[in-house]
């Protein structure tokens, strides 16, 4: 049987974060993942400087054979309302692919990676974690996403209501570049007329991605099909996509009751549920919940009893809230159609795109 220190499942933001913030600790760390690297994982895909920060990663050594497009504004609205372009003269997000933003993370993390490999069954034998039947380990991290098996084994089911997705990304062709009125360095977000969600149009080089994503799952589709019918109305994307939209889950910090710690075990990134509430942004919490177990992990020494392992749910609730995104006061008191009246009303205003859903929401 082979043994580790740390088992991580899961090879995206959260687990490569995780083995890097281990790298120099003197434990062993395996990550497993189900998928080969690189894999395709469709996402709206943007980064924050506090993400290359934190990960310690040079731009200019990331950038070579990359997508790494700079972001320099956005453009704000609700469905067929007003836009607002919020401009800044200075780089305040990235552009990436998450197929090689992923397997650059997973490749520098210092750990030994296992591909392709399934969680088939999770057992505890004398206060270890035996894996597949094939692996012992100290210490179990679950960074497998909404679905993670780990999150499972913990007693969390999925049970709670969680965002969907629909997007794509392409690769465009010089006919369709041409005809892409998306400028590379703003990116576009169009909130539903309900609030419920929001879509999203990115260019990213010669990469287009759009999607669509809600809280009320509802008539998903139908909301998809909306707002591709806007982008087109507007002359922002002309064009046939070239394929079927892709369907993903993630759940929102503070919608959800999951569990994220037990007796050597936690939960990291989207399988902890840890999505910001307002943006859905699942990479800088995937990141920073990564780095934040790797630090409690280090700390104990070795004593992984659930006790021990609460300071990490602490830590969690202390960084990111109580990640409601409710409202609160007195907006909270109206009837939801009036609340959404003055939503559209807010989201014509210059000060209030910038400062509160530009700068609070989506870059924090």
């Amino acid at each position: 049987m082979d043994s580790c220190d740390v088992l991580i499942v899961g090879g995206g933001p959260a687990g490569s974060s995780c083995a890097w913030g281990l790298r120099s600790s003197g434990m062993h760390v395996l990550i497993l993942d189900k998928a080969n690297f690189p894999r395709n994982k469709i996402c709206g895909g943007w980064i924050t400087p506090w993400v290359l920060r934190a990960l310690e990663i040079e731009a200019a050594d990331y950038s070579p054979g990359r997508t790494m497009q700079e972001i320099r504004g956005f453009r704000v609205s609700s469905i067929e309302a007003r836009e607002v372009s919020i401009p800044y003269d200075r780089v305040i997000s990235y552009g990436i692919r998450r197929c090689e933003f992923d397997e650059y993370l997973l490749r520098r993390s210092g750990a030994e990676i296992r591909e392709g490999s399934l969680i088939s069954k999770i057992e505890r034998f004398d206060g270890h974690w035996i894996i597949n039947g094939s692996i012992q380990a100290k210490m179990l991290v679950g960074a497998g996403g909404h679905f993670c098996p780990i999150a499972r084994h913990l007693g969390n089911t999925n049970s709670d209501e969680p965002v969907i997705a629909q997007e794509i990304e392409f690769e465009m062709s010089p006919d369709q570049a041409r005809l892409c009125a998306i400028q590379p360095e703003i990116p576009e977000l169009y909130f539903c007329r309900d609030f419920q969600g929001y879509g999203w149009c990115f260019r990213k080089g010669n990469f287009l991605n759009i999607g669509l994503g809600r809280l009320d799952q509802h008539a998903l589709s139908q909301h998809v099909v909306h707002f591709l019918h806007f982008l087109r109305k507007t002359g922002k994307v002309v064009f046939d996509l070239p394929g079927k939209f892709a369907g993903h889950a993630y759940l929102l910090f503070g919608y959800g009751k999951r569990r994220v710690v037990g007796d050597s075990v936690m939960l990291i990134g989207d399988s902890a549920g840890l999505a910001f509430p307002q943006s859905g942004e699942g990479i800088r919490p995937a990141v920073e919940s990564g780095l934040l177990a790797a630090k409690i992990i280090r700390s104990a020494n070795g004593y992984y009893a659930h006790e021990s392992m609460q300071a990490y749910s602490d830590l969690l609730k202390k960084q990111f809230g109580d990640g409601t995104g409710s409202p609160s006061g007195v907006v909270a008191r109206l009837p939801r159609r009036l609340r959404n009246s003055f939503a559209r009303f807010l989201f014509t205003k210059q000060w209030f795109c910038r400062r509160v859903v530009v700068e609070n929401w989506f870059l924090r």
